[in-house]
């Protein structure tokens, strides 16, 4: 009877560390819970210095580092998406007179999917005026596709997601020369609660 009392106990051990294996915090339930903070540099510069810090010395991290003049303000959670492009871009209208250069964007907004994409382009309606604005990725749309219209028309704005603003630059689809304003949405949370630099593909 002693051995039947003892192994029940034990038994009971295993199923409840079981049960807690089971309850693991996970990302969205930690996001859940903080509340949506403004952007700042360090925020940029840490994520930076985290991904190349394994594989660069320390004067190649050193280079990799953005003075505080590469930055805009960010935007305080208080504006829309037009005001704040409004804000920091209040000379829009003679910068998108002069561009006149294909392959090219003034301003290229990056975000997490393309329909956070599309959502962000019909939220801009009241800052881009006439402007042509291109579609940067990769749902529906194929990357030749977009080459030949960068190739063949001119462009002011472009949103898109960073894998496929990425392969256009390394096929020479995108020159960035001409690019002014590089926007980062970088508040903005997916169905699972995760910011565009929480996905370790970006």
């Amino acid at each position: 009877p002693t051995e039947c009392f003892l192994s029940q106990p034990e038994e009971k051990q295993e199923s409840t560390v079981k049960a807690k294996r089971r309850k693991k915090k996970k990302i969205s339930d930690i996001l859940e819970k903080t509340a949506p903070k403004p952007g700042v540099p360090a925020d940029l510069q840490n994520l930076l210095s985290q991904h190349f810090g394994e594989n660069r010395s320390v004067i190649e991290i050193e280079e990799l580092k953005l003075s505080d003049s590469c930055f805009l303000p960010a935007n305080d959670l208080t504006h829309s998406f037009s005001s704040y492009l409004k804000e920091i871009c209040p000379k829009w209208a003679k910068l998108r007179k002069n561009h006149k250069e294909k392959k090219s964007v003034v301003m290229l907004v990056i975000c997490s999917s393309a329909l956070r994409s599309l959502e962000l382009i019909k939220s801009m309606t009241a800052f881009k005026g006439d402007c042509r604005v291109l579609k940067l990725f990769a749902k529906h749309i194929k990357i030749k596709e977009q080459m030949n219209m960068l190739e063949k028309g001119v462009f002011h704005i472009g949103v898109g997601t960073p894998g496929r603003v990425k392969a256009l630059v390394e096929q020479d689809g995108l020159c960035l020369n001409s690019t002014k304003y590089m926007i980062l949405d970088w508040n903005w949370r997916d169905q699972k609660l995760r910011r565009m630099m929480d996905i370790p593909e970006v």
